[in-house]
């Protein structure tokens, strides 16, 4: 089965400083794959890469058939075959604190896929029920607790339909109860055939729900495979830190 993601020989710095080297991987249709490391690792800016937020010194992306090449980010005018094909749910969540949660999702589906407001509204409707969130749709991002607004947030990032979606840091704010549910939403999406590419330095929250796993330490991915092997017999020391310090955190 061909990758709805395939990165080769990434290497990005910020500021002259080299964050990634030489770093590739893929994502295949239906998984779930889980980009690890310690804050700093690079995850997040790996994610921006494939996302075309962020340039690239050397290497390739092909993301869902769209092709990113190294040097600067192309204008956004460039950007629309992307945009419908790779959802990325930030860290934060990002969603526009004046607009309702329903508002926020429609706002992808009229202005990327130019869609009227009645047809939007339908498939926002649709979204949010899938993501059990349907009950808030009038709410804003203020009103929202953080595992509610993080549902809108991936309904937004879904709207497009896209084949490929990223998530960075999605159980920051989540307790444990959150997070299995988090979980549950994920393998859904992925079992419609989608691939999921989350950065994360939750350990557990991969353990138990990712299929893939790979480690980032000093700009290459030290350590990859099944998530549940690397993450239960770790080879590499980086892996181990990894594990100790999510461990001091829980």
């Amino acid at each position: 089965m061909s990758a709805l993601l395939a990165v080769d020989g990434l290497r990005l710095a910020h500021g002259g400083r080299e964050v990634l080297r030489a770093v590739g991987f893929s994502v295949a249709p239906g998984e779930i794959c889980a980009l690890m490391g310690l804050s700093g690792a690079g995850k997040s800016s790996a994610l921006r890469a494939v996302a075309a937020l962020q340039r690239f010194e050397t290497g390739t992306i092909t993301a869902a058939g769209f092709a990113l090449q190294a040097g600067p980010t192309p204008p956004e005018s460039r950007l629309g075959p992307l945009r419908r094909r790779v959802g990325l749910v930030f860290q934060g969540h990002a969603l526009f604190e004046h607009l309702t949660a329903l508002e926020n999702v429609t706002l992808a589906l009229r202005h990327v896929l130019g869609q009227g407001a009645a047809e939007a509204a339908r498939r926002a409707t649709e979204l949010l029920e899938l993501l059990e969130v349907s009950e808030r749709s009038r709410a804003y991002p203020g009103e929202l607790s953080g595992g509610e607004a993080q549902r809108v947030a991936i309904a937004r990032a879904l709207a497009p339909d896209p084949p490929l979606l990223l998530m960075d840091e999605p159980t920051a704010a989540l307790d444990p109860a959150r997070r299995a549910g988090l979980g549950e939403v994920l393998r859904r999406l992925a079992v419609q055939g989608r691939g999921l590419l989350i950065a994360t330095h939750d350990t557990a929250f991969a353990r138990a729900h990712a299929d893939r796993a790979f480690v980032l330490a000093e700009g290459v991915i030290v350590e990859s495979g099944p998530a549940a092997t690397v993450l239960e017999q770790p080879t590499h020391e980086a892996t181990r830190r990894l594990l100790q310090a999510d461990a001091h955190r829980s």
